[in-house]
């Protein structure tokens, strides 16, 4: 863990190369990727079965093997333990009325020229989902995907799931039900993405990919990007707490914590006021850690890519933040709002004491899915909006085009495209 202050002289430096440090994929897992998403391209079917043998120990060899059906899926959720299944019900309620929100009006207007403008917003037709299950197997992150597009209005909602040796997790797939996906196919990684981009003889291609994963699935994404639209490239998760001396030292360590355990090239940094405080957060993480059943990857993350900064005043965080552009920022204070208003880029924040990042991964609402590696400074969280698209429209009479058509003419002109100006020219005063 490293401990800085912003007293230090060489304490700019060091938390540049922090900003900078890129904790994500190196350059061999582009070349992996490509060479996996040719052969999914060329080969389609065969290829992944032969990469779902490889990689998952899961012999794709009869239609059975390939597909969840729906009758799996209710059966998981009506085994459910009934508090369980209470709170996945809530965490989908909760998503979905967020996500409702989110929904974008269509715009119909004259202007005072006379021309009609507008424009209409459209679900895509399909969406793919992608639903970790190497790791750890993640419902929520099946909900957090699943509920906007179903909110969008998208008919065909496919998850790709790894299920090593051929286990799924049975809360993914009560997750599943709830959230009436359409497709449930067991294949992960790479080759899931490539099939979902260009479909295969059983996978039809659909149009928006989304959802977390791995080195590889996130370079797939970049790489396929164009031939589908994709919600981020996403890297390892990171969390930043803004937090004064009034705190728990427990409850602070348990948040930094909560993403340190995601994996070991995850982040957490503590900013503080209180130099006593950091040494008590410093010391609980310890304590903490030992009795964590993710125990030696939150250790590994948080020796190798935590951070403490001590810093004069709060007044100096919202700068710090920014510069961080973290996927999730806390702000444990007395008064959050001060500084949540100075803070311009974060994934999503979480103001006050009583809310850790935790609760945003499930059942408060908006979206889990978020931009990380400092993507918040020109990107958002998944949203409805990831799969939609708007449709402009424009529609002149006579007198609107008399009025604005001239203008046209001149500037296509300019631009030397005359062919431009004269299917103007030819309806003007006509």
């Amino acid at each position: 863990m490293l401990r800085l202050s912003t007293s230090d002289p060489g304490f700019a430096k060091a938390f540049s190369k922090i900003v900078k440090g890129r904790r994500e994929a190196d350059p061999d897992i582009a070349n992996d990727v490509a060479r996996i998403v040719a052969d999914v391209r060329a080969r389609g079917d065969a290829a992944l079965a032969d990469l779902t043998k490889r990689f998952d120990g899961h012999d794709l060899g009869d239609d059975a093997a390939w597909r969840i059906d729906q009758a799996a899926c209710r059966a998981a959720y009506d085994a459910l333990d009934p508090d369980l299944r209470n709170a996945l019900e809530l965490a989908a309620s909760r998503i979905r009325a967020f996500h409702e929100a989110q929904k974008p009006a269509d715009r119909d207007e004259v202007d005072s020229a006379g021309v009609r403008l507008g424009a209409k917003w459209r679900p895509v037709d399909a969406a793919g989902l992608y639903v970790p299950g190497g790791r750890a197997a993640y419902p929520s992150s099946l909900l957090m995907n699943a509920l906007p597009a179903k909110v969008a209005g998208v008919e065909r909602l496919v998850v790709v799931t790894p299920t090593p040796k051929g286990q799924s997790n049975p809360l993914v797939l009560a997750a599943a039900y709830l959230a009436g996906v359409d497709e449930i196919w067991r294949i992960g990684g790479a080759q899931a993405v490539a099939a979902l981009a260009y479909g295969t003889q059983r996978i039809s291609p659909v149009d928006v990919v989304t959802g977390p994963g791995n080195a590889w699935v996130a370079e797939a994404k970049r790489q396929l990007y164009g031939v589908v639209g994709i919600d981020m490239v996403a890297g390892p998760s990171e969390i930043l707490v803004i937090a004064d001396g009034r705190n728990s030292p427990e409850w602070i360590a348990a948040d930094l914590l909560s993403q340190a355990e995601h994996d070991p090239s995850s982040q957490s940094i503590l900013i503080t006021d209180d130099p006593v405080f950091a040494d008590s957060v410093a010391d609980r993480i310890g304590v903490e850690t030992a009795m964590l059943a993710t125990q030696r990857v939150a250790e590994q993350s948080w020796s190798v890519h935590g951070v403490i900064i001590e810093v004069a005043s709060l007044a100096e965080a919202p700068a710090l933040a920014n510069a961080l552009a973290a996927e999730h920022v806390e702000i444990a204070t007395d008064d959050p709002e001060a500084l949540f208003a100075q803070i311009r880029h974060a994934g999503s924040v979480f103001l006050g004491r009583h809310t850790p990042e935790a609760v945003g991964d499930y059942v408060a609402g908006p979206n889990h899915v978020l931009p990380t590696g400092r993507r918040a400074r020109f990107s958002s969280g998944l949203s409805v909006l990831d799969f939609m698209k708007r449709t402009s429209f424009i529609e002149l009479d006579g007198s609107a085009l008399n009025a604005i058509g001239p203008a046209a003419v001149a500037l296509a002109h300019a631009e030397g495209l005359p062919a431009h100006a004269r299917s103007i020219e030819l309806r003007l005063n006509s």
